[in-house]
């Protein structure tokens, strides 16, 4: 855990002062750029990142893979190099209704920029709200804040009610859109993970279904408002997923990007394609042969419009006891093979432990797979 906010720096600056009155407005960023402010508030300051952005040509290492394509031994083989080499791929013809991933975006701007009044009643950071609106949910852990806002649902197995979003937004269909696209993601999920389990040697349904590691969906609706001086500060700042596999929406706007090979790769929009990639846990349970690159947002350049984005996190129930306490480690086919197989890189966790110490240190900048690493490997050469 970072502990960031605690001390008044040498010149005055009270910086837990203004982290908590920032809070206190219940506004989020938004309520920045509603304001007129041309200058971002000293949290909001990122010192300057010294790794080089790729050239746009590098995009072309993150593939875009037709999960329509009729040889189904060639998509595993697809899936399989992307996720092992850069973690990161993008799908088209993935079953998900264009019209409803437009609306889901459309939902998640009408949400945000509905009266703040409204975004109000269900502002907090309370945890056991399975729909709950603020910004930045590490605030107080990370170093410096980021320049977004966030709705959060925990979407599945057990969605919402929808007047849990607050009102005029539950009254409308919005709410039901959001819930809607969750259960598509949540598929798609698991079509990939079935794809992975093959590319793996495993069962197909091993990490779909055997160990529901897409039980449970959080989705996490990211909206990135204009920012006056977006070279001092990100949307998000560096950061692997705290999940097993992640679906990412994005509209059309960019400014995510990967970390591949000591540079940062611009993850392009593309029309009608679902970003995915590998998260923590399965990199975990892969024993490192799956890869959890880590990633980021820049901030939005745009002066007058923001940009949207909405997650779909699958892991286990997070509603279930039994899931909490369950222990994950590398499957043991994969480091036990006839010829001795791999040493195991990580120790068994449960998703409780791991999600602790994850939200614990807030978006700080170090990889929180490598917390878990076991001190065999931990000279090996970093995945991340």
């Amino acid at each position: 855990m970072v502990d960031s906010a605690s001390a008044m720096s040498s010149d005055g600056y009270d910086r837990l002062r203004e982290l908590k009155a920032f809070d206190e407005t219940k506004a989020g960023v938004k309520g920045f750029v509603d304001a007129g402010v041309t200058t971002i508030p000293r949290i909001f300051h990122h010192p300057p990142d010294p790794t080089p952005v790729a050239s746009p040509s590098k995009s072309a290492a993150i593939p875009v893979i037709d999960l329509a394509f009729p040889d189904r031994d060639s998509i595993v083989s697809q899936v399989s190099s992307a996720a092992e080499s850069v973690g990161f791929f993008q799908v088209v013809n993935h079953g998900v209704p264009a019209q409803l991933m437009e609306s889901t975006l459309a939902a998640v701007r009408s949400f945000n920029e509905q009266p703040t009044a409204a975004k109000r009643e269900i502002y907090t950071r309370d945890t056991s709200r399975r729909v709950r609106f603020n910004s930045n949910f590490d605030l107080y852990e990370s170093p410096a804040a980021n320049w977004r806002d966030t709705l959060f649902c925990q979407a599945a197995p057990d969605p919402p009610r929808p007047e849990e979003f607050g009102l005029p937004f539950a009254a409308s269909a919005a709410a039901a859109v959001l819930l809607e696209y969750a259960e598509h993601a949540r598929r798609l999920a698991l079509a990939v993970l079935e794809l992975i389990s093959s590319a793996l040697g495993l069962d197909r349904d091993r990490l779909g279904k055997t160990m529901g590691c897409a039980e449970g969906v959080s989705l996490v609706s990211n909206y990135y408002p204009p920012c006056p001086e977006p070279d001092l500060t990100v949307g998000t700042g560096r950061h692997s997923d705290p999940a097993f596999l992640t679906v990412l929406l994005q509209d059309g706007m960019g400014g995510l990007q990967a970390l591949l090979d000591g540079q940062w790769v611009d993850v392009p929009p593309v029309n009608g394609a679902l970003v995915v990639n590998v998260g923590d846990l399965l990199e975990l349970v892969s024993n490192g042969r799956l890869r959890s690159v880590e990633h980021r947002v820049v901030a939005n350049r745009s002066r007058e419009t923001a940009r949207v984005s909405v997650a779909a996190f699958c892991n286990v129930d997070l509603g279930s006891e039994n899931s909490w306490s369950r222990l994950y480690g590398p499957i043991a086919e994969l480091i036990s093979g006839e010829d001795g197989g791999e040493r195991p890189q990580y120790r068994s966790i449960t998703v409780a432990e791991f999600l602790a110490h994850y939200d614990g240190k807030g978006l700080d900048g170090c990889p929180a797979l490598h917390h878990f690493r076991l001190p065999d490997a931990a000279g090996t050469t970093p995945l991340h």
